[in-house]
C-alpha cells in the first residue's frame, strides 16, 4: 500500500503542525459575526431601489445567521460529548501518533538490524493505544447517550 504510506509521510508534518497549533490556540475559525455585521452594514448602504440585490444580500445574511446558530448547537453537543468522555484525550492522540509512526517506519530501509523488532513493537503499541482509546470513547459515548435519554 504505497499510497497510504505516501499520504502518511506527506501528512505527518501537517498533522503535527495542526496539533501543535491547536495546543497553542492559534487555529481560529473565520469571524462569522464580523462578516454578518459587515454584510448588514452593506445592506443599509445599498439604495432602496436595488430590490434584487438587497433581497439576495438579506438571504445571504439569513443563511449565515442560521449557520451560526446551527454551529453553536453542534458545538454544545460536541462539548457535552467531550465532557462525558471518561478516558483521556491523550489516548486518542497517542493512538494516532503510533499509527502514523508505524506507517513512517514501514518506509524506512528494511535492511536495518532493528527494523523488524521496532516494527513489531510499533504494531503492538498501536493496538494497545487503540484499545485504550476505544475504551475511553465507548465509555464516553455510553455516558453521553445515557445523559441524552434522561432529559
Amino acid at each position: 500500500m504505497p499510497g497510504i504510506a505516501e499520504i502518511a509521510l506527506a501528512g505527518a508534518p501537517v498533522a503535527g503542525g495542526a496539533l501543535l497549533g491547536l495546543a497553542a490556540g492559534n487555529l481560529r475559525g473565520p469571524d462569522i459575526r464580523g462578516t454578518i455585521a459587515k454584510d448588514m452594514d452593506l445592506l443599509q448602504r445599498l439604495p432602496e431601489d436595488q430590490v434584487a440585490r438587497r433581497a439576495e444580500l438579506q438571504r445571504v445574511i439569513d443563511l449565515r445567521i442560521d449557520g451560526l446558530i446551527a454551529g453553536i448547537d453542534k458545538n454544545r453537543e460536541l462539548r457535552e460529548l467531550a465532557m462525558s468522555y471518561r478516558g483521556n484525550w491523550r489516548d486518542v492522540v497517542v493512538f494516532l501518533c503510533a499509527i502514523l509512526f508505524t506507517i513512517v517506519w514501514w518506509n524506512v530501509d528494511h535492511d536495518r538490524t532493528n527494523w523488524l523488532v521496532m516494527f513489531i513493537v510499533m504494531i503492538m503499541l498501536s493496538v494497545l493505544a487503540g484499545v485504550y482509546a476505544a475504551r475511553g470513547i465507548a465509555g464516553g459515548l455510553s455516558g453521553y447517550l445515557r445523559a441524552r435519554r434522561s432529559r
